[in-house]
């Protein structure tokens, strides 16, 4: 089955990703990281989370790793592909960014 291409990338993938930048996590621990990244303006819900997790797994951006402890969380790592996507994505928000501020879109100057 071909990998699948996520371009834009979701929004939820992209929080997901910048999440596992600081490392290893299992899903709850994205699930608060992405809330503290993002100052409780985005909240993850279980099924948004681990849907767009098995899509960043079958896409490879990111692996399920072992856990040295004995509970039974799975945990999550960013892979080399995976960094580079999220690189990309922010590169593509960059230039969105870009345009509106050329348009005075934050100072409301469109209106």
């Amino acid at each position: 089955m071909p990998k699948k291409t996520l371009d834009p990338l979701p929004s939820a993938a992209f929080h997901i990703l910048l999440a596992l930048v600081d490392g290893d996590l299992h899903g709850y621990g994205v699930m608060r990281r992405v809330a503290e990244q993002t100052s409780g303006r985005v909240r993850l819900g279980p099924g948004t989370l681990y849907g767009s997790i098995q899509t960043l797994l079958e896409a490879g951006y990111i692996d399920e790793v072992e856990t040295e402890s004995s509970d039974r969380r799975r945990c999550y790592r960013l892979t080399v592909t995976g960094g580079k996507r999220v690189r990309e994505e922010t590169e593509r928000l960059e230039e969105l960014l870009r345009v509106a501020r050329s348009k005075g879109v934050l100072e409301g100057g469109y209106v």
